[in-house]
């Protein structure tokens, strides 16, 4: 089993690798459109601006979008905002990969941004991916922008004055805004249950 990291220069590799690691999986961190297209599934993780994310993945747009018909695939927090059309952060107007159909806002300015902290979800309908986990329990988010779905694909949200989409599923593709690699025991699970997703 091939789990390729996708590394576009901006994210926490490391740690991500780390926990993929311990949950049984062989990760392999990786900007080859070779290695992605060979791999069994992907992870888009990411830390930093819209922007900046899709101007680095340019070169690797259109196998993460193929793979995403084709493979399970995770984003990471600024992976989740990627899967979508487009940014209020992007003042280049640089699309997403339009894999979710929607935009993604900023917070609102009369909250503390970005958001940051532990923050429990609400469960909104089952999935693979949420194996194990408890209606409530807490994961650890870094954010200041918020996805807003055009399709039905929330799984989990989180109250921040605003209910922020937590976790999304379409498809073989999975989301999370949060950290899983940061978020412990539950954060541990999730990753979990996307090895096994990709183990079936």
């Amino acid at each position: 089993m091939r789990i390729a990291i996708v590394d576009y220069g901006m994210g926490n590799l490391r740690s991500v690798y780390r926990a993929f690691e311990y949950a049984g999986a062989k990760p392999v961190i990786t900007s080859s459109v070779e290695e992605i297209e060979a791999s069994d599934a992907l992870i888009l993780p990411g830390v930093g601006a819209f922007e900046d994310a899709m101007a680095n993945l340019l070169p690797l747009r259109e196998v993460i979008i193929d793979s995403a018909r084709k493979k399970p695939i995770l984003g990471i927090c600024l992976g989740l905002q990627l899967f979508f059309s487009e940014s209020e952060e992007s003042r280049l107007g640089e699309n997403g990969l339009g894999i979710i159909k929607g935009k993604v806002v900023r917070l609102p300015e009369n909250l503390k941004i970005p958001h940051i902290g532990w923050n429990s979800i609400e469960i909104k309908k089952k999935s693979r991916i949420l194996e194990g986990i408890k209606h409530g329990g807490y994961f650890y988010f870094v954010h200041s922008y918020y996805a807003v779905p055009q399709e039905d694909v929330v799984v989990a949200t989180t109250d921040y004055s605003v209910d922020v989409p937590a976790i999304l599923e379409k498809d073989s593709v999975f989301a999370t805004q949060f950290h899983p690699e940061k978020s412990g025991k539950a954060g541990l699970r999730i990753i979990k249950n996307f090895v096994e997703i990709v183990r079936e």
